[in-house]
């Protein structure tokens, strides 16, 4: 290996520079229907010489459904310490419209998000005043709908004046083999309509600071930005949201974005140098996938 190459074969290469470890969730750890084997081993020998993981997803729904999840799915709970979500920074934003009717936007299985908010959830907006809001956690059924689906919806909440809350920024996800759109997609469709929308978890800085506050209450001292290694596969997401808050990244290329860089398990270097310049950003390292 090069002494200046940016993919590494393994975490590590560079582990000993780290005391913390921000990882993304979908499409590092798991592609939502297996879990990465490699990225066990990383996190969990990560852990082993003393080091503290904290999940960080943006995943629409409080924490405790995804521990639930990961441990369906095979994922141990030695492989970190913690977990982050969109769902918990925006279940502390919901809490200021106690008493408020709002428009759920989303599955069924993503009610837990208002639970303990005291909000009327009503799935249908003719039962919700005007100028309310909309809070989206995903399409309702994201196995055959897209975001088009959802535009003469739009219109008429837009002429309405409802605000959205996005719970997921995410355009797509991995589920196994095929790409499905998540919340963020009609997020971005919403406000290129007119619509007014704020946008929660990876990469705006709530989700970060809380999870640093993880760390912190981990550590026992503040988190040292230096030492910290974000890791994650989506560039508008977990990349850009870790170099805008200042954190060393690690790049994993066979996520959403695999396609993008030649053979899925043998990234081409010079593609991803290309890709992260063009995008404005910048990475420490880059593997095709997890690995110690």
């Amino acid at each position: 290996m090069n002494a200046d190459s940016l993919i590494l074969p393994g975490l590590s290469n560079i582990a000993d520079d780290y005391d913390g470890i921000l990882c993304d969730v979908w499409g590092v750890i798991h592609n939502g229907v297996r879990v990465n084997p490699g990225a066990t081993e990383a996190l969990s020998r990560f852990r082993d010489k003393g080091g503290r993981v904290v999940l960080i997803t943006n995943a629409p729904r409080p924490n405790p459904p995804i521990y639930e999840q990961l441990e369906s799915l095979g994922f141990p709970r030695h492989a970190f310490d913690s977990i982050v979500t969109s769902g918990d920074v925006t279940f502390a934003l919901l809490h200021a419209h106690e008493g408020d009717t709002v428009v759920h936007i989303g599955p069924d299985r993503d009610y837990s998000l208002y639970e303990g908010t005291g909000l009327n959830v009503v799935s249908d907006a003719s039962e919700a005043p005007d100028g309310g809001l909309i809070v989206c956690t995903g399409l309702f059924d994201d196995t055959s709908e897209t975001p088009e689906d959802y535009h003469a919806r739009f219109e008429g909440l837009i002429a309405r004046d409802f605000s959205m809350v996005c719970a997921n920024p995410d355009l797509v996800v991995e589920r196994g083999d095929s790409l499905i759109w998540c919340a963020g997609a009609l997020a971005r469709d919403y406000a290129a309509m007119g619509g007014k929308v704020q946008i929660l978890g990876k990469p705006y800085k709530p989700i970060y600071d809380q999870a640093l506050g993880e760390l912190e209450k981990l550590s026992g001292k503040p988190a040292d930005k230096s030492r910290v290694l974000a890791i994650g596969d989506g560039l508008p997401t977990d990349i850009r949201g870790a170099h805008t808050q200042g954190l060393d990244v690690l790049f994993i290329t066979a996520g959403i974005h695999g396609a993008d860089f030649g053979e899925t398990e043998a990234p081409e270097e010079e593609l991803v140098k290309k890709r992260l310049a063009d995008e404005g950003l910048m990475a420490r390292a880059a593997m095709p996938r997890l690995a110690w």
